[in-house]
């Protein structure tokens, strides 16, 4: 047996896989180089919870502006401490985003990540049992393409992230007038109902679809730790004829 093949073996035992490093196989690194392959400038950053997509972005050399939004009171005060020492990371004032303007009910789920203004199922709770709700926040409800921002207004290539636990189609259908000039987006996408209302991955893909985009990657996320059935996904998406494709 190798020292490396025995190191990987050690590490395992002890809760960690290690892999050699390849950029073309690492999905972070994938998605650095399709950022930067767009030329995007911008990122909009709809659900940040504490500011980990960020500061991912941050770590992966991406140095354009990004204007987070988040709900939750915990975790907004989190992500404004976070975005402190970064002159280009902006911080929205408390607000859920969807296809109305008004007030909401977030359910806050124990873990906080797995909040939605939808209730969740019990397929989820049963995969991930720290999904529970434990309580319920209400904020402002705003449409996307009602924020006037300079990061918007002054970006040449939007980029749209969006991390909402089954709410992303309300929100893009909030932010119709301003898909236009969205170059891409990366959104979470679900394999199967965990949130009730909830559109799964055909019809989201189907959607941005028809709104000109290509899914350009796909990103693992959330699986069932006793079957192993990957729950959720990420799909990043860019615009078929974007004015700055290649």
């Amino acid at each position: 047996m190798s020292f490396a093949h025995a190191a990987r073996l050690l590490a395992r035992r002890l809760g960690i896989e290690v892999h050699r490093y390849k950029p073309t196989q690492s999905q972070h690194a994938r998605l650095f180089r399709l950022l930067n392959y767009h030329e995007i400038d911008s990122v909009l950053d709809v659900g940040a919870n504490d500011g980990d997509y960020a500061r991912l972005l941050r770590q992966g050399g991406f140095q354009g502006k990004i204007l987070s939004f988040e709900p939750l009171e915990n975790a907004h005060r989190a992500l404004c401490r976070a975005a402190e020492q970064d002159p280009n990371w902006y911080v929205a004032p408390r607000m859920a985003l969807g296809m109305t303007e008004g007030e909401v009910s977030i359910n806050v789920s124990q873990n906080s990540k797995s909040s939605s203004i939808l209730a969740v199922t019990a397929a989820h709770i049963s995969a991930a049992p720290q999904s529970t709700y434990v309580g319920v926040q209400r904020v402002p409800l705003r449409r996307l393409d009602t924020i006037r921002d300079g990061v918007i207004e002054r970006s040449r290539a939007l980029f749209l992230k969006v991390d909402a636990q089954g709410y992303e189609m309300p929100i893009l259908k909030g932010a119709e007038n301003l898909l236009p000039r969205i170059h891409g987006a990366q959104l979470e996408l679900s394999l199967t109902c965990l949130y009730e209302g909830q559109e799964i991955y055909r019809e989201m893909i189907e959607w941005l679809t028809s709104q000109g985009f290509d899914l350009w990657n796909v990103l693992p996320g959330f699986s069932d730790p006793t079957t192993g059935r990957m729950l959720q996904m990420d799909g990043v998406f860019f615009r078929s004829l974007a004015p700055n494709s290649k």
